[in-house]
């Protein structure tokens, strides 16, 4: 069964497209506006902030993390001010955090990504994290967003780092949707569609990804730019949204997970622990050469390619057995994959990833 939750009801990218919401909200009837943000995010958009008129709007920081405790402090606030949308302002988490709220209580939500570092802005699903930042589990919701709103100079103008992490995250969709599909005999066209997308987001990011981080250096609004923001928050939502389970997550996400429990990691964002973790699964799979190939790309735009670049060193065998015992974990999605795997086989890929870099150096 294929369940599919394709798109957003609206998705706008174009500049000065925030100063638009206040009539949206107004012709759409509603009046109390809640709005969740972080002190980084709402900063960012301080100068693209509209005039609400006669809306009523509260703004409420969030503590950080897309949690089980922090849904239930924002949600009593947001109830006991009456909200009756939700719009969300910021990163992943933040996003995450206000579908949850939006789900929690029956209202519709809004949601204004300030980096393209994953599509958390399109799916209706959030990550749920504990208090101190370790992955917990993954809830996908019966009702997509309202409304998407893409400022691109935003964008543009936020760390590049994030800019990095949504190419890394958006990368792993072709990787993850190609090894879920194993079993069909025949595909089916949602499916079919998914699959056509992280074909696209592959292509989008590896032709176009450097370009695209160069305009940001040379901050330059141009089709580098605004194409592989689309592919990160657009098509790499498409992915999972119309192939459902065939095109969510495997082993590149198990390796994220597990690395989310290793303190020396968490200097790094989601898709940069992603993008380490396409090249596990590669060679989990047996796909030496395509982590040659990716090699390159990785060393220019700066994705971690190495346990040294984890903050984890080749000798540290606990650490290294805990991340192992971690990705297998019976609730991961590495399970999904055809080949079953045990913890040597993680720590083999370790190894093949090291020496393919040492080759890379000489």
């Amino acid at each position: 069964m294929i369940n599919v939750q394709g798109a957003p009801a609206i998705y706008q990218s174009e500049v000065g497209v925030f100063k638009k919401l206040p009539e949206f909200l107004e012709s759409n009837g509603f009046k109390r506006v809640f709005i969740v943000h972080g002190t980084k995010s709402l900063h960012a958009v301080k100068s693209h902030i509209p005039d609400f008129g006669f809306l009523q709007v509260h703004f409420e920081h969030y503590r950080g993390e897309c949690s089980d405790e922090e849904v239930r402090r924002i949600r009593h606030i947001a109830e006991s001010w009456d909200a009756d949308i939700i719009i969300g302002l910021g990163g992943g988490k933040v996003l995450d955090l206000s579908k949850a709220l939006g789900y929690e209580m029956r209202v519709d939500v809004v949601l204004v990504p300030t980096v393209a570092s994953t599509c958390a802005a399109w799916t209706p699903l959030s990550v749920f994290y504990s208090e101190s930042g370790q992955f917990k589990r993954y809830t996908i919701f019966p009702k997509s967003t309202l409304l998407v709103l893409v400022e691109p100079e935003i964008l543009l103008n936020a760390p590049v780092q994030f800019f990095k992490a949504g190419i890394g995250d958006t990368l792993a969709k072709w990787y993850e949707a190609e090894s879920l599909i194993y079993d069909l005999e025949t595909v089916p066209v949602p499916v079919q569609i998914g699959l056509q997308s992280a074909d696209l987001c592959k292509n989008i990011i590896l032709e176009e990804g450097i370009q695209a981080l160069a305009d940001i250096e040379g901050g330059t609004l141009k089709s580098s730019f605004r194409a592989v923001t689309d592919a990160i928050i657009m098509l790499g939502g498409m992915v999972g949204g119309y192939a459902d389970h065939y095109g969510r997550i495997a082993a590149a996400h198990s390796v994220h997970n597990a690395l989310t429990k290793i303190p020396s990691t968490h200097h790094l964002l989601h898709g940069e622990k992603v993008a380490y973790g396409i090249l596990v699964q590669l060679a989990l799979e047996g796909k030496i050469e395509e982590i040659s190939n990716l090699a390159l790309f990785f060393e220019k735009t700066g994705l971690p390619m190495s346990l040294h670049d984890l903050g984890i060193s080749i000798n540290d065998r606990k650490t290294l057995e805990k991340i192992a015992d971690n990705t297998l974990l019976p609730s991961e999605s590495i399970h999904f994959m055809k080949r079953k795997f045990e913890a040597s086989d993680i720590l083999e890929a370790f190894e093949v990833i090291e020496k393919i870099n040492e080759k890379g150096r000489e």
